[in-house]
């Protein structure tokens, strides 16, 4: 298994909000996660990537624990984190935000080479690449913290609300670029509040509620459970 969450617990002050949790993602794999706002999906994100630690539990990456590094050094083994809101620098230019995310590259020419498969991918980025990435329009911003992410070189993306705010026409694209990113061998995980959607993308589900994973399973099975079409699908 690429990533294995054992038994996660994480508490904000006195307050418990992941249960003991466990997860995983294989390598090649979309997996989704879906829940309610303040389920906790987004603080299992933020646990993996190293921006929160833990209360209890262990992570699994590529077979190494991982639950006690830094946030730079978890980027470094090949997970990347794209966050809710996006979390681009605004006054920087399109540019700039994309060098930002080749940090750890020590090659010019591999550097200059991967901006170049970027802009391919993402030819609006290129277009606007010496303006301020604060003029960019939402689904723009979306493209740019994604190819951000990617010139990273990950083996892991974390996807957080990619669709946030979006367009239908925007939401279509970026699941489209979600499936273009795995296929090209990168693994997801997907948290997101277009439930069917994410179930769509992904291979394998979770679903998270009130701190605890209270469903997982091939997503078509999560899709065709009654609770879930109640509550996430809007049957």
């Amino acid at each position: 298994m690429l990533l294995d969450l054992k038994g996660i617990t994480v508490h904000y002050e006195k307050v418990e909000v992941l249960k003991r949790i466990s997860l995983g993602v294989n390598q090649g794999q979309i997996v989704t996660l879906i829940g309610a706002n303040g389920a906790g999906k987004t603080t299992t994100l933020r646990v993996i990537s190293g921006l929160k630690k833990a209360t209890s539990g262990e992570i699994w990456y590529q077979g190494k624990k991982i639950g006690k590094m830094s946030p730079q050094k978890i980027v470094e083994l090949g997970i990347v984190h794209v966050p809710e809101g996006r979390r681009i620098f605004s006054f920087m230019t399109v540019y700039d935000n994309l060098m930002v995310g080749a940090y750890l590259g020590k090659d010019e020419k591999e550097i200059e080479k991967d901006l170049a498969l970027r802009y391919k991918q993402f030819p609006i980025l290129k277009e606007r690449r010496k303006q301020q990435a604060g003029s960019l329009s939402g689904g723009e911003q979306q493209m740019l913290a994604i190819a951000r992410a990617l010139m990273a070189k990950p083996t892991l993306m974390l996807l957080d609300e990619p669709t946030m705010g979006l367009s239908p026409l925007m939401v279509g694209l970026v699941a489209n670029i979600t499936r273009e990113i795995n296929r090209s061998g990168v693994s997801v995980l997907l948290v997101e509040q277009n439930a069917r959607m994410a179930l769509k993308l992904a291979e394998k589900g979770y679903v998270l509620e009130t701190g605890s994973i209270v469903l997982e399973g091939a997503s078509k099975e999560i899709a065709d459970n009654e609770h879930i079409k109640q509550a996430y699908l809007g049957a």
